[in-house]
């Protein structure tokens, strides 16, 4: 169990280095698109159709990736913000609590990305957005809108991560410090 928890441990570890890059990628296409639209407005009087809506997406990634990092970072707003330092039998009984008020949360959004009525792929969340297309920019709505469930997928694999590691008795390291 030890060997698992901690090879899904590095496996968060990974993706959450990988998160991290792309919230700052995404913030600096938001930067680069908002500086662009307000030279070309101000210094060409012409500015681009396209700056403010790549913006906006841009601002989603940043945001959904950044709210997986705050999760793994424990970051995130929490009930019990001191509970992840309980040991033993009680911490275990409080880290399996937040796991099930996360999960009731994440899970939901991850299903409904996927699915829509009658579990038909085609009406969830992502199948609608494969066949929309973005207004100013000529992509599918999908590259935009799978930060939302891949962000929570991840938080749900931070989870599943901390859970193995705190349940499996391995030492955890705090993220913060």
């Amino acid at each position: 169990m030890r060997k698992i928890a901690t090879g899904l441990d590095r496996l968060s570890a990974t993706l959450n280095t990988i998160a991290l890059w792309g919230a700052v990628l995404a913030v600096l296409v938001m930067v680069f698109a908002a500086g662009w639209q307000v030279i070309a407005r101000y210094v060409f009087a012409a500015p681009p159709i396209w700056t403010e809506e790549l913006a906006r997406r841009a601002m989603v990634w940043a945001g959904m990736l950044g709210a997986s990092a705050a999760y793994y970072a424990r970051a995130d707003p929490s009930l019990f913000p001191q509970a992840a330092a309980i040991k033993g039998r009680l911490g275990n009984i409080l880290s399996l609590i937040r796991a099930t008020g996360v999960l009731m949360f994440a899970l939901p959004v991850i299903w409904f990305s996927l699915y829509g009525p009658n579990m038909n792929l085609a009406r969830g969340f992502l199948g609608r957005s494969l066949s929309r297309t973005a207004e100013m920019i000529p992509l599918p709505m999908i590259f935009f809108t799978a930060a939302v469930p891949l962000a929570f997928a991840l938080i749900v694999l931070h989870l599943t991560a901390r859970l193995a590691m705190q349940l499996s008795g391995a030492d955890t390291e705090d993220p913060k410090s």
